[in-house]
């Protein structure tokens, strides 16, 4: 049985959403790193919670898109810091773009996916 049948088409936009934010904002952590050639511990800082919630991202787990959501509003407040230094950033522009859709689509996802 395919688990994207059990979803709505919504729900399915929303996860989709969710996992290339979530993808966006690793790739994003990993350019800020190599770029500032950061020590291992800075990396474990900015990596770390973000794949902390990997397996039930994939898994598709209500509780660890609801954390996730709860975890990325702490890169909200670096994303904002980071806006107001450098407002012409682009980069940091894209961060704060994918840190919005994953706190909205995971609250999305969660909420059309318990309607289900």
């Amino acid at each position: 049985m395919n688990p994207w049948n059990d979803l709505s088409k919504r729900a399915r936009i929303a996860y989709i959403v969710l996992v290339v934010a979530w993808l966006a904002l690793l790739v994003y952590q990993l350019a800020i790193i190599a770029v500032y050639g950061e020590p291992w511990i800075v990396w474990v800082g900015r990596l770390g919670p973000l794949l902390l919630f990997a397996q039930g991202l994939f898994k598709r787990r209500p509780r660890s898109i609801i954390w996730l959501c709860f975890v990325s509003l702490m890169y909200f407040i670096a994303g904002v810091e980071r806006l107001f230094a450098t407002p012409s950033d682009w980069l940091a522009w894209l961060a704060m773009d994918a840190i919005v859709s994953i706190f909205i689509a995971g609250m999305l996802y969660v909420r059309w996916q318990s309607r289900d």
